[in-house]
């Protein structure tokens, strides 16, 4: 089946609407909400409401993953719900990455959840998101203070006690971690067995033993909550156990596999939002342009300009496509572990790379907190991020030139 990338009304639709929604509520709150380093409440009460009435008439669910309005795939008509997704993500993304974090919904969680759960387990964790009007959260535990890029070298350890599992280790930088509702959290029964070891579990806020330890002042997203979750003597249900114990005896890295499986699903979301940002730097350099130079005019300097911005739009546009592409394939169920780090590498180069130009195009005035370019300095200070989580730029160029070189001697 060849890749047809022409978006459907629905799509349209959904790309205006978001668009709208967020240059004229979204936007308008972005500096404020990176002052208070939070989101308000109503506004995203507001944005999942809206969320529930587009799904109700044949939209997109809001969580990741989630169905595509009811409407099952056929040979004319495959699942395109990663793809609208990624167009939404993106309107989103310009409009203020920290808000689109924030968002109420199962998060990173859910994916591993989807993938990996028992049906009783999805319906348990995913039907506290069913009503509109409560905001809930889930979120996704992987990344330690020693392990980051390196999933394997895992030290949160699990044992088997009775009808329980006790847990004990640290977890950093999990967004939305001191508000969510439930967290999947990976342990190892032994760090000597590698990913063999792993164990995906569903931790519930309120589970003795299971703490909020410290909440980060960062850089950039400040809007967006990241904490640190402290697991000490942490006794988990075994029913709690991700896919049962059934799933790891049938498979021994079913554990490795849920996180692994959990990025394919999210680094090309992390890609298009970051494309989001890139586009937002791109669309302020070029009106700052616009307004103040004559490009027409034969001088040296302004046709420098015009290739860097020039520039910026084609690296940016590269990416975008590889995103879809990626998303495309989630859709078909073709394995994209390879092109879902393609589009995470791409999309967050060109938009360090755009928000970088963008600073230089408009001068000093773009590194200030207030005034005309303060949303650019923003976008610069969000965006370098996205070259980091979900497994940092030089982790995806690894994973894209093992899957080149697969099967070859010395790969």
């Amino acid at each position: 089946m060849g890749i047809d990338f022409t978006l459907s009304d629905r799509q349209r639709t959904l790309r205006d609407l978001v668009r709208t929604f967020a240059a004229s509520i979204v936007r308008p709150i972005s500096l404020q909400a990176d002052r208070d380093k939070q989101v308000p409440e109503d506004l995203l009460l507001k944005i999942q409401m809206m969320g529930a009435s587009m799904a109700s008439m044949g939209g997109v669910r809001a969580e990741l993953g989630g169905d595509d309005g009811g409407e099952a795939p056929t040979d004319k008509k495959p699942k395109s719900t990663n793809r609208t997704v990624m167009i939404a993500a993106e309107e989103m993304g310009w409009g203020d990455a920290s808000v689109l974090l924030s968002l109420p919904g199962p998060g990173l969680g859910g994916p591993p959840v989807r993938s990996h759960g028992t049906a009783e387990q999805k319906k348990r964790f995913f039907s506290i998101f069913d009503d509109p009007t409560q905001l809930r959260w889930g979120s996704y535990g992987l990344t330690e203070p020693g392990a980051g890029s390196d999933v394997a070298a895992i030290q949160t350890t699990c044992r088997r006690d009775g009808d329980s599992w006790v847990l004990n280790g640290t977890k950093c930088y999990i967004t939305n971690g001191a508000r969510a509702s439930w967290v999947v959290i990976f342990a190892t029964v032994d760090p000597s067995l590698g990913r063999a070891g792993h164990r995906a579990f569903v931790v519930e806020q309120g589970t003795p033993g299971f703490s909020v330890g410290k909440i980060e002042d960062k850089l950039g997203l400040r809007a967006s909550q990241t904490v640190e979750l402290v697991l000490e003597d942490c006794r988990v249900p075994a029913d709690n156990l991700l896919g049962g114990d059934e799933r790891y005896a049938e498979r021994a890295k079913a554990g490795f596999m849920a996180a692994m499986q959990t990025f394919d699903s999210t680094r090309p979301m992390v890609g298009i939002i970051a494309v989001g940002i890139g586009r937002a730097a791109y669309e302020h350099a070029r009106d700052f342009v616009r307004d103040r130079y004559i490009l027409t005019r034969p001088v040296p300097r302004y046709r420098v300009i015009a290739d860097r911005l020039a520039q910026m739009k084609r690296r940016l546009d590269a990416a975008r496509l590889l995103c879809w592409r990626a998303a495309w394939m989630a859709d078909l169920g073709i394995p994209n572990s390879r092109e879902a780090s393609m589009a995470k590498a791409a999309g967050a180069q060109a938009a360090v790379s755009a928000c970088t130009e963008a600073i230089d195009i408009v001068g000093a005035h773009g590194l200030f907190e207030d005034g005309e370019h303060a949303l650019l300095c923003k976008w610069f200070r969000d965006i370098k991020v996205f070259d980091i989580f979900e497994g940092t730029g030089q982790i995806q160029r690894i994973v894209i030139s093992k899957r080149l070189f697969e099967g070859l001697r010395g790969f």
